[in-house]
């Protein structure tokens, strides 16, 4: 079968090998569809939150169908949908799926069904690669209290994560307002139902942000770039008494805040990764809203072509998310 693996640093390549063994234990899966994160440039670059080791096959957004069952596996069956949850355990250690283990750019992996979540017939395959970074907006949304139709949330970078927290925003029903300098990325926030859509290039935002919201500011502001004027920005949409959800990845940098607006406007600030304990519920979430997020994906690839698709996906302002899809 052909896989994608990271052999070094800055060295993807397309290998053939073997059919993967399976334990009793495990499912066969068959590769569907899978997202290319921002994640897995840190990966390609050799660089991670938490140890890594080459060669590793990448891929935590993914959608595949369940080919083969061992013996001791209950509640699955041949011909299942499923996505799988990126951050797992086994005996030994916690694991994150697709970097300190391989993932799923590859034809077909073994896997522990405890950490798969079954699909709705609703959701296809490609659009179901997509509830891996749902779960991540929906969980940076939850983590800061939720929202309803009451409230304006702001979400400062309009990349996938950025796009996703607003998705989960609106399902639940805020006035919401994504802030990102590239107008592809703005047209999408609209496609998706934001409300408004906000360049900051003029320097300007929390000045507009202030004028939409009577003056006040945002109830709930997420920062969802990891990008040093975003993280100095988002402080400024928030209101007093806000509350603010920081999902955006910045790793190693430091970055000039006034941070003193966490005390002078008696903020309340989450920091969160991943989608703890969320995944049924966001799974439901999205299958009962019918929110659509296909806007997001903007290019497709085959998985035999991922190498290309990495290329091509280097360069931000040419795409939102990239996936690779398996036949």
């Amino acid at each position: 079968m052909k896989a994608l693996v990271f052999e070094a640093p800055e060295k993807p390549t397309i290998v053939d090998m073997g059919m993967p063994e399976m334990s009793p234990n495990e499912v066969l899966v068959h590769t569907k569809a899978v997202g290319i994160c921002h994640s897995d440039y840190e990966l390609l670059a050799g660089r991670y939150i938490i140890p890594i080791s080459y060669p590793v096959t990448p891929g935590h957004e993914w959608s595949g169908e369940i080919v083969e069952v061992g013996r001791n596996v209950t509640g699955f069956k041949k011909g299942d949908r499923v996505v799988g949850e990126c951050v797992v355990r086994t005996p030994e250690r916690l694991h994150h799926f697709g970097f300190s283990m391989s993932g799923a750019d590859r034809e077909f992996f073994a896997v522990n069904p405890e950490w798969l979540h079954k699909l709705p017939d609703a959701v296809d395959d490609k659009k179901a690669a997509l509830i891996e970074p749902f779960t991540c907006g929906f969980y940076a949304v939850l983590r800061s209290g939720g929202t309803n139709a009451s409230e304006t949330v702001v979400v400062s970078g309009g990349g996938t994560i950025g796009l996703v927290s607003a998705a989960a925003a609106i399902g639940m029903g805020a006035r919401v307002i994504v802030v990102d300098p590239l107008a592809s990325r703005r047209e999408v926030a609209k496609r998706l139902g934001a409300d408004v859509a906000i360049d900051p290039a003029d320097g300007g935002a929390a000045e507009k942000i202030r004028e939409l919201t009577g003056g006040h500011g945002a109830d709930l502001a997420i920062e969802a770039s990891g990008h040093d004027a975003s993280l100095a920005a988002a402080f400024d949409y928030a209101r007093e008494e806000g509350r603010m959800s920081m999902v955006g990845i910045n790793i190693g940098r430091k970055v000039p805040v006034v941070i003193g607006q966490i005390q002078m406007k008696n903020l309340t600030v989450r920091g969160c990764i991943g989608s703890p304990g969320v995944w049924p519920a966001a799974i439901r979430f999205l299958e009962r809203t019918g929110i659509d997020l296909s806007p997001i994906q903007t290019h497709d690839y085959a998985l035999t072509d991922a190498v290309d698709a990495f290329s091509f996906g280097q360069d931000p302002t040419r795409s939102i998310k990239i996936t690779l899809l398996n036949g």
